[in-house]
């Protein structure tokens, strides 16, 4: 036993001299040393430069070199990056004008579009009954769109009320000044919901269709004025648009008046 003992003091010498210790400590002195310098890490000695910083070897670190960089992604890479961004902003881009559709028929406009970045609504249910054009010796400016009196007719686009009151020709009109200059006039109103100065957003209950001034029958007489205050047809104007004032809201306004026929009818054979 002490012959191993022996032993043992020599073998931790030998290794505490290799790793800088003195000659003669002892052995709890050599266990406690080398013990603490198996936590350090070992140290590369640049023999060509002395005054070079000392490379630790840890674990790992050739992972972590201060001068790598990242490689860049492969031509093929790049575009599906591309793809994925674009389709990102399309969708983000549909939604929004999902939104801006959704706010124009919350208070019940047949039809609503994003054209250009520009929200519009058909302005009204009705039927149209007369276009732009000569009309008995003199010009129509407008459409006329049949509609019972009372029937909601809605802001065309964003805008601020120019005008809103009697007229002379229309009885009662409203004139909304739009953000690209436009304006647009809704004439023979039944009243006004609105009033000059007030701003108000696609699809904005304005007003309800009448039968006031120099008109033949109840509907909403629809013009569109260009910045220079020339007067457009509307049908062409709104058809670049994507308001289709011949499509969907004529069908409906037809349905919507053969089912009121049909009650009229029943109601009276129900009198007989």
């Amino acid at each position: 036993m002490a012959a191993a003992g022996g032993a043992l003091v020599a073998a931790g010498q030998t290794v505490a001299s290799a790793f800088g210790m003195s000659a003669a400590p002892t052995a709890e002195e050599s266990y406690a040393r080398i013990a603490a310098s198996a936590m350090l890490p070992v140290s590369e000695t640049r023999t060509g430069d002395p005054t070079a910083p000392a490379v630790t070897s840890a674990i790992g670190g050739e992972q972590l070199s201060s001068t790598g960089s990242v490689s860049s992604l492969d031509p093929g890479a790049e575009v599906d990056v591309a793809n994925l961004t674009k389709a990102a902003r399309l969708d983000e881009k549909a939604a929004e004008e999902d939104e801006a559709k959704g706010a124009a028929l919350a208070h019940g406009a047949p039809q609503a579009v994003v054209y250009d970045g520009t929200t519009y609504a058909l302005p009204t249910r009705g039927q149209l009954t007369s276009g732009f054009g000569g009309r008995w010796g003199v010009t129509h400016y407008g459409i006329d769109l049949a509609a019972p009196i009372g029937t909601p007719i809605y802001a065309l686009a964003d805008g601020v009320v120019d005008k809103a009151g009697p007229a002379s020709g229309f009885g009662m009109w409203v004139v909304l000044k739009h953000t690209d200059g436009t304006s647009s006039v809704y004439g023979h109103i039944n009243r006004a919901l609105v009033e000059a100065g007030q701003e108000v957003k696609a699809g904005d209950e304005i007003a309800e269709v009448g039968n006031r001034g120099q008109s033949t029958g109840p509907h909403l007489h629809l013009e569109v004025w260009e910045q220079d205050g020339s007067k457009t047809n509307p049908l062409p104007w709104l058809s670049e648009r994507g308001i289709n004032v011949t499509g969907p809201a004529k069908a409906e306004a037809e349905s919507e008046a053969h089912s009121s026929s049909s009650s009229v009818d029943s109601s009276e054979s129900s009198r007989s």
